[in-house]
């Protein structure tokens, strides 16, 4: 969810004019699909027989670039919460009027998709059965209200086993960290899920975790159990910029797209919204690597001889990002238009046939060389 941009900040005393558009090289790594999301999305399948919930993860900071329609399509017809992880992360504590918007936003976008209304969804007969939440680890009452929205489905689903609830959703996006509050505040226990900075500390389905407590007399049998999951990326991301952001948020192992070119990114979203966020590191601008050596030398990331080094520079200030040091704000924008579009795009992508990594290389590499040959053409005309 974009945070509001603070206009006044794009055009500073001193006259810094931020970039508009941000550009990068179409080669850069647009996968991060490996062995265990295959694997992982085939053990999904064959336990989602004994699954009565769906806890589908997604960033706040991408609530959109981080779906997954190789999940969406697996978990198809089945009871579930889309839980928006992180969202203190999203906007500041002082925008509560404004996250209240773009909460209420996406939670219309979600139950309009497949009945129609202003988002664009299908005909009749094809209700998505999602709701939406957002989560703060942090925040007990967040997870509390989330533990209620799952008793009140394990109360529908009146079974003597117990509720089987899956937690699914890009790498990174919060799935095991979930997991674990939910056990905290629901049943007072220690963590059970192991966590990490970087995607893949989860590579196999984990064994059910009790998350809620029997409770006969409101009609919840042998409790709440949970299944934690591998992270499963898209095959090919299309968007560059959607690489980016995932990049940017930790979707992606570090170190698949240049930390340079992710820090290079940061420095463009901290430009549009508040270039002052980072004053303390370095006097507003628009060049990368004057960036990244000037926080090099300022925070020590340095090189035999005393040479700032950019890499080490870019690794740092990602990761003072991502812990909200930086200015805390999402990179999707969320309106209503944006909304419009997104489902557009979703359902042109759902018509066609699904592209492997290698045709949509292939696919783009054609593309670049009739437009290089329309160039030659029109200067050989020229």
């Amino acid at each position: 969810m974009a945070a509001p941009l603070k206009a006044a900040a794009t055009t500073t005393t001193t006259g810094f004019v931020p970039r508009t558009v941000f550009e990068v090289s179409p080669s850069i790594t647009r996968s991060y699909f490996l062995g265990h999301h295959v694997a992982a999305l085939t053990s999904m399948r064959k336990v989602l027989s004994n699954v009565n919930l769906i806890l589908e993860c997604r960033d706040s900071r991408v609530p959109l670039t981080s779906a997954n329609p190789l999940l969406e399509a697996a978990c198809a017809g089945r009871d579930r919460l889309i839980v928006y992880t992180k969202s203190d992360l999203c906007a500041p504590a002082s925008a509560n009027r404004w996250l209240d918007r773009q909460r209420s936003l996406l939670a219309e976008f979600h139950s309009s998709r497949g009945v129609g209304g202003k988002f664009g969804g299908g005909g009749e007969g094809s209700r998505d059965r999602s709701s939406v939440l957002f989560t703060d680890e942090r925040n007990p009452r967040s997870i509390q209200k989330l533990i209620e929205a799952i008793k009140t489905r394990a109360v529908a689903a009146d079974t003597l086993t117990g509720l089987r609830a899956l937690v699914v959703g890009m790498p990174n996006a919060g799935k095991s960290t979930l997991l674990n509050a939910l056990r905290r505040v629901g049943m007072s226990l220690p963590k059970a899920a192991r966590t990490g900075a970087q995607p893949g500390v989860t590579r196999k389905l984990s064994t059910p975790v009790r998350v809620v407590p029997e409770d006969s007399a409101a009609g919840i049998e042998q409790g709440v159990f949970v299944v934690d999951t591998p992270g499963v990326f898209v095959p090919y991301v299309s968007d560059v910029e959607a690489m980016l952001k995932l990049s940017l948020v930790g979707c992606v192992k570090d170190g698949m797209v240049p930390a340079e070119t992710v820090a290079d990114y940061l420095l463009f979203q901290l430009n549009l919204r508040d270039p002052s966020a980072y004053a303390d590191l370095c006097a507003p601008t628009n060049d990368a690597r004057l960036f990244l050596d000037t926080i090099a030398l300022r925070t020590g990331k340095l090189l035999k001889g005393g040479l700032p080094s950019p890499e080490q520079a870019a690794d740092w200030i990602v990761q003072q990002w991502r812990k909200g040091s930086l200015g805390r704000f999402g990179l999707d924008e969320v309106s209503e238009e944006s909304l419009r579009n997104w489902m557009a795009k979703s359902r042109a992508a759902e018509e066609k046939q699904p592209l492997s990594m290698n045709q949509a290389r292939k696919k783009e590499k054609e593309a670049r060389k009739a437009k290089n040959i329309a160039k030659r053409a029109t200067t050989a005309e020229a």
